[in-house]
């Protein structure tokens, strides 16, 4: 019985060492380096070993048919091998490196990002009121970054050679149809908004996202804050106004309101006469925002509105009357979006939204008035799905209507009236690629079909990203972008196409150590632009899409906050070389709005002794381009160049307390922006001209701001 059983023991054994497999092979990384410690097993059994220093693995298993082999190592991603048991010997498995979303390779190229949470970030949310000469103006701390151009009796963005009508302006995804303040002639507006409500700035000047369309030269994307962090009371009293806002938080809800109050009398009066200017009633504004905020488990529910009231009248040197011309204006917005985001579980979200918009402007012009109004709605729907760290798809579809009536009277009883109606449909597909921590790309695709043209466009978009290092990387990006002619075409009613144009960037970025720099060099190549034969576009006009034209260029940036103490800078260069033929030009040139060279320096110095920040900003842009009827040539002459200087000084009372002093254009720099030519010449047969200069050169502001929190330790040193 002894002998029986020992024999039994012996059998079981001699079938279990027979039955067993033996797993074998070599783990290595794309180059094909060995990788020693990871981890080799089969899923769901305790059978498995490491890699030793040769990348080598060796064990056994009794496991038999089909079977998961599971090779996971720290900074690699996850490897999986099906198949019978047999087969896993002397295999050889190369794991890719996992996708680093903090500092792996990302897509900038065309693309300037302001926000706490941007690692490739080139400007803070509050460098937008801080920054000397801005005053809080979006619009204004922009054009301190290259890609911009000063054109400082205007205020909107002109970018790499493109109008100020070919940006667009989005909150929270959706379009901001009117995105600035109403202004007469040669002085400059300002955005509406609030940089306090939002949370982050996305600026590209080209090459932008398949999401985004209708824009021939840049997207200004802006995002409203999704939690605040505290209660909070803002009060705001200003030399030409004042402020109140406030925020209220109750679980996960929150509302956000901000008001102001402008009255520009006591500038206006200081407003040198040389400027061609007399106030008949100085401008005044009346302005508002609100932002709440829902936030569930999944999701995030958010509401936006602002409203704004403009008056102003004025009386402006015109040279071809002997008398000032007078100029009223009353402008009304109002505006409101509203979008919801759901995440699901398998790793899609959803993101819907609406916004809609109502325009109307009252203008009298000597004894002439002009009514216009404009409704204009957009609809959006886009989803997501993140498949792993390396893809990602991204799609949706949008819908625009736009509803635009214009009414001209004069005294004698003539009434005319244009309006147009357009209905546009686009939808988009965009996928993020993301091949390595070195190297991503961007394929998207949009089309888009209008019902007032009647036409129906694609525009693919690529971009490309190469990180050979740390903290440096190069992007190269493509796209082809359209956008339906501007109201003071359509309104008319003829038959036109969608201007063109194509963006070819490369760009290379620094960033580490408190530093940035950013070269990017592109080309715009721009088709189907809309010629008229008349001075202006009017009712007798006959327009085309016969025009043309090209925009080449380089941008650079540099920022430093670390090398010396309590002092951050930035400066910005850009170089730009284009001609179009368009409008009404004789021929191609260059436009009065774009000059070759750009240059800003930017300053902020914190004196802890003083508790006080001191910043100095300095803009140059080279002579722009203006045309002389004196002589045979068309815009070939040029301005001097433009200068100015401004200067902020913020003094911290406390810490909920802040005291700011402003000069714009401290150093009085006589800017001229242009010059207008009489319609006839003179006895002589010369064309008399006078100056133009923009209304609105040089100011000085004071401001007190106090916020008051719910817990008494608001700390606005950290802001300054």
């Amino acid at each position: 019985m002894k002998n029986q059983l020992l024999l039994f023991i012996t059998l079981f054994n001699f079938t279990i060492l027979f039955s067993q497999t033996t797993i074998s092979g070599i783990v290595t990384d794309a180059k094909e380096n060995p990788i020693a410690g990871a981890n080799v097993y089969l899923e769901g059994t305790y059978d498995g070993a490491s890699t030793d220093e040769s990348g080598k693995f060796n064990f056994e298993t009794t496991e038999t048919g089909t079977q998961t082999l599971v090779v996971s190592m720290l900074s690699y991603d996850s490897h999986y091998e099906i198949g019978d048991i047999t087969y896993f010997k002397d295999i050889k498995i190369s794991l890719l490196e996992s996708i680093n979303a903090l500092t792996g390779v990302t897509l900038t190229a065309g693309t300037f990002e302001a926000g706490d949470n941007s690692k490739v970030s080139v400007l803070k949310p509050l460098d937008i009121v801080t920054t000397a000469g801005a005053v809080g103006d979006f619009v204004a701390a922009l054009q301190t970054l290259p890609g911009t151009t000063s054109v400082n009796e205007d205020g909107r963005l002109f970018v790499r050679g493109g109008e100020a009508g070919e940006t667009q302006v989005f909150i929270d995804g959706l379009r901001v149809f009117q995105p600035f303040n109403a202004t007469a002639n040669n002085i400059p507006t300002r955005g509406r908004f609030s940089p306090f409500l939002f949370k982050g700035i996305t600026f590209s000047t080209g090459g932008y996202s398949a999401e985004y369309g209708q824009a021939l030269s840049s997207v200004l994307l802006l995002n409203t804050t999704d939690v605040p962090v505290q209660e909070k009371t803002d009060i705001s009293i200003m030399s030409v106004g004042g402020g109140l806002g406030h925020t209220k938080i109750w679980g996960d809800q929150s509302l956000s309101i901000n008001t102001s109050y402008i009255n520009l009398a006591p500038y206006e009066a200081l407003i040198p006469s040389n400027q061609g200017v007399r106030w008949n009633s100085p401008y005044e504004s009346l302005a508002g925002e609100a932002v709440f905020r829902s936030k569930g488990d999944k999701s995030m529910f958010k509401m936006y509105t602002g409203f704004n009231y403009a008056n102003l009248d004025i009386e402006q040197e015109d040279i071809n009357f002997e008398d000032f011309i007078q100029f009223k204006l009353k402008n009304n917005n109002l505006y409101f979006n509203s979008s919801y985001k759901y995440f699901f579980e398998n790793d899609w979200s959803l993101t819907s939204g609406a916004a809609v918009s109502w325009d109307t402007n009252a203008i009298g012009l000597q004894e002439d008035n002009i009514d216009t109004k404009e409704t204009a709605s957009h609809i959006k729907v886009k989803a997501k799905k993140i498949f792993s760290s390396r893809f990602n798809l991204n799609f949706g579809s949008e819908f625009f209507i736009t509803n635009y009536d214009e009414t001209f009277n004069t005294p004698d009883g003539f009434v005319f009236e244009s309006n147009y109606e357009d209905k546009l449909w686009a939808g988009f597909a965009e996928t993020d690629i993301f091949l390595s921590n070195q190297f991503a790309m961007k394929l998207g695709m949009r089309g888009e079909y209008s019902s007032l043209l009647e036409d129906f466009t694609i525009s693919p978009r690529v971009s490309l990203a190469y990180k050979p290092g740390d903290k440096g990387q190069f992007s190269l990006a493509y796209g082809d972008f359209y956008q339906n002619p501007l109201t003071e075409v359509v309104k008319f009613g003829q038959a036109v196409d969608s201007e063109k144009t194509s963006h070819y960037i490369l760009n290379y970025q620094y960033v580490g150590d408190g530093k940035t720099f950013r070269a990017e060099t592109y080309y715009k190549d721009y088709d189907n632009l809309i010629k008229y034969d008349t001075e202006l576009p009017q009712f007798d006009s006959t327009f085309e899409n016969s025009g043309s034209g090209y925009a080449a260029g380089l941008d650079i940036f540099w920022r430093d906050n670390k090398s010396i103490k309590s002092l951050d800078y930035w400066v910005s260069y850009s170089y730009l070389n284009t001609e179009r033929d368009y409008r009404n030009f004789e021929e191609r040139a260059t436009p009065n709005f774009a000059p070759k060279h750009n240059l800003s320096i930017v300053t902020k110095y914190w004196v802890e002794k003083l508790r006080s920040q001191v910043g100095l900003s300095y803009s140059y842009g080279s002579g722009r381009p203006y045309d002389n009827p004196n002589t045979p040539e068309f815009l070939a002459e040029k301005t001097k160049a433009f200068n100015n200087v401004s200067f902020n000084w913020a003094y911290l009372i406390d810490q909920q307390k802040i005291l700011y002093f402003s000069v714009n254009n401290v150093l009085g720099f006589n800017n001229i922006n242009n010059y207008q030519y009489a319609n006839t010449p003179n006895m002589d047969g010369v064309f008399d001209r006078q100056t133009i200069r923009p209304a609105a050169d040089s100011f000085f502001f004071v401001g007190f701001f106090w916020t008051i929190s719910n817990d008494g330790k608001s700390n606005q040193l950290d802001n300054l």
